[in-house]
């Protein structure tokens, strides 16, 4: 069991910054990543699809025996959270959302937060409310940001298109008087430097995959799961695949890799 690998999935590559998290905190951790590139992004997609694709995935991830299951991305985290659990019974589920919340809660509950995030997410209203679990006299202001994680598949990176799309949305007076930042979408970690350049110090802009990665690997140890194997395989899987794509995944896990495409939906 220990030696089983940890699935997980996202719409596309964004989770891969989650993966390459793992990867760095967990040498000895197999991983079976799956990208749903047919349906990206789910931040555009219905509730109800979401949740379709997430149980095709999550079923595909236990017949792969994996030993756990991580939903990495905050879209699918957001509507499909509950429903994978159930349908994975035993196994552990983990959303990027919750340890991040606990995360932020813990540093800056007193103070101003922001997140942005894709439209579903945002429109979800998940990390307001679970912040305000929390703590309920935090103040949280919301912005739908669409167009960051197009713009980073296609890798318009810390250039002057991606300068000035983020500079149009932090701009806006919704998130005026933050404090503290969230990047509520695993794409956002390859933008983490060119925010903190916007904000020149002024706002902590909070890194969630590292957040993520942490947490997750603090539960595999409480739950006896962590891998001491000196061997590990990876594997990639995608249900549309295109060179390009995986030329983008090549840049976003940060090192060589080798997609296989699966359909789930024939």
């Amino acid at each position: 069991m220990k030696k089983s690998p940890i699935g997980i999935f996202d719409s596309g590559i964004g989770g891969l910054t989650i993966a390459h998290a793992l990867k760095e905190k967990l040498p000895n951790e197999n991983i079976i990543y799956f990208g749903d590139t047919e349906h990206l992004p789910y931040g555009e997609k219905s509730k109800t699809a979401i949740q379709n694709f997430s149980k095709k995935i999550t079923q595909f991830l236990l017949e792969k025996e994996c030993k756990t299951i991580i939903i990495a991305c905050n879209s699918a985290s957001s509507v499909a959270y509950k429903l994978v659990k159930e349908l994975a019974g035993n196994t552990p589920v983990f959303n990027v959302i919750n340890p991040v919340v606990a995360e932020v809660v813990k540093q800056c509950a007193e103070y101003n937060i922001g997140v942005i995030g894709t439209k579903a997410t945002i429109q979800s209203n998940i990390y307001e409310t679970e912040i305000k679990v929390l703590c309920n006299f935090a103040k949280v202001s919301s912005l739908a940001t669409p167009l960051l994680a197009p713009m980073i598949e296609e890798g318009f990176i810390n250039e002057d298109i991606s300068h000035t799309v983020i500079a149009n949305y932090l701009s806006n007076p919704k998130l005026a008087e933050i404090d503290h930042l969230i990047l509520a979408c695993t794409h956002y970690p390859l933008i983490h430097q060119e925010i903190k350049d916007y904000y020149k110090g002024k706002v902590n802009v909070i890194d969630s995959a590292n957040i993520v990665a942490k947490h997750i690997a603090k539960q595999l140890e409480k739950n006896n799961l962590l891998s001491n194997s000196n061997e590990t395989e990876h594997h990639f899987y995608v249900s549309n695949y295109t060179e390009s794509f995986e030329k983008s995944a090549k840049f976003f896990f940060q090192e060589d890799l080798k997609l296989e495409e699966v359909n789930l939906w024939d």
